[in-house]
């Protein structure tokens, strides 16, 4: 196991120790079972970062322990969304409050794996994380601390930790993509349940390696159960879906016709339809049907418990949940605002008329029962 523990460290935990490192990381497992792998490796390895001897995280958070009143306003933030997606709303944190922000740019899975391993010793101030269940996974081990009420508050109950450990910055809703050439509005299924008819057979796409995916099969072994999700997706797989990597190349699919439509995130359709114009032959379904396939998942923040610097954080976190930064995710990230008030872009729906799933966000953790579903049905590897 030692030999497990070090391909581990020196592949996924040990670059997090180097100075705000940009280099990517290589994707060894998706969304939360590569975190999974890191509470086992480590339960094997015989400590945590807790555990072992804490490190100083440098000049600022020792000044900030000193004396919190006169602290260096800098903060670290570990962030499993892009620099593309958040660097703007960053900077504008910067400019506007005056405090330095370093960040870490990873996979959520991955920072999430090197936050565990760092324990006491980690640098990280705020963790910023692309779905939910990543979040829900590191409340239960202690790593968050409460956030005020101030914050709390700004959004609703289904988008942010029961405990009131982390809070939801936008939403991310399951959509069926589909060719605009080739069918309309009244041609589309009721449900995703629709999808294993045999006049779809061969003509839709789905990503069963994408971790949006997984949550949302996740949410429908929650909803639904284990057996109810297996026979979906063996019934989907004698259909013969077209099977794509990520949520882009199967929009990208749905545009040329090579397959009619494909089961995705909302966004993938705006950002591809700025990219190609307005003549982009694809439009975003909702099915509005209570289930998984209506899931919302959200991208998520919280502050780390072994935070030096609180305050600074607070402040952080306020400003993501606040109306410019919220502005800017709706406007140009094509992601919905969790805060209401906020002007939405034109095609994009009210999120309150979705009809998402009554499901606990930071649960969809099954991924274990998922991949074992989507291996059985030889949909993955």
């Amino acid at each position: 196991m030692v030999a497990g523990w070090d391909f581990f460290r020196t592949r996924l935990v040990d670059p997090w120790f180097l100075e705000y490192s940009r280099v990517p990381m290589p994707k060894l497992y998706s969304s939360t079972a590569l975190i999974a792998l890191a509470v086992a490796l480590l339960a094997c390895r015989g400590q945590t970062g807790d555990q072992a001897e804490a490190a100083s995280s440098g000049p600022a958070s020792s000044t900030s322990q000193n004396n919190p009143a006169t602290a260096a306003q800098t903060l670290t933030v570990y962030s499993g969304r892009t620099e593309a997606l958040v660097a703007p709303v960053i900077a504008e944190f910067r400019k506007t409050s005056g405090i330095e922000v370093k960040v870490k740019y990873a996979e959520t899975a991955q920072l999430a794996a090197a936050l565990i391993e760092e324990g006491k010793r980690s640098p990280a101030d705020v963790f910023l994380a692309q779905d939910a269940s990543t979040l829900g996974l590191l409340e239960a081990r202690d790593l968050f601390t409460t956030l005020p009420e101030s914050i709390l508050s700004r959004v609703g109950k289904s988008a942010k930790s029961p405990g009131g450990l982390w809070v939801g910055i936008t939403g991310r809703a399951r959509v069926l993509a589909y060719n605009t050439n080739k069918l309309t509005p009244d041609k589309l299924p009721a449900s995703s349940a629709d999808l294993v008819k045999p006049q779809w057979k061969g003509r839709v796409g789905w990503a069963p390696e994408n971790a949006s995916f997984q949550s949302a099969l996740s949410a429908m072994i929650q909803l639904e159960g284990k057996d109810a999700a297996g026979a979906w997706v063996n019934a989907m797989q004698k259909n013969q879906p077209r099977a794509y990597p990520k949520n882009t190349p199967a929009v990208l699919a749905v545009s040329r016709g090579e397959v009619d439509v494909a089961l995705v995130n909302h966004y993938y359709l705006y950002r591809l339809r700025a990219e190609h114009g307005d003549d982009f032959p694809v439009a975003n379904h909702y099915f509005r049907s209570g289930k998984a396939d209506s899931l919302v998942n959200v991208a998520g923040v919280a502050i780390v418990a072994t935070s030096k610097n609180k305050p600074a954080a607070e402040k952080f976190v306020s400003h993501l949940v606040g109306t410019s930064a919220q502005k800017y995710f709706a406007t140009k990230n094509y992601e919905f605002p969790l805060v209401s008030g906020i002007e939405l872009p034109i095609d994009l729906p009210d999120i309150a008329t979705l009809n998402p799933p009554v499901v606990d966000l930071a649960k969809l953790t099954d991924l274990a029962s998922a991949h074992q579903i989507l291996r059985q049905a030889q949909a993955l590897p």
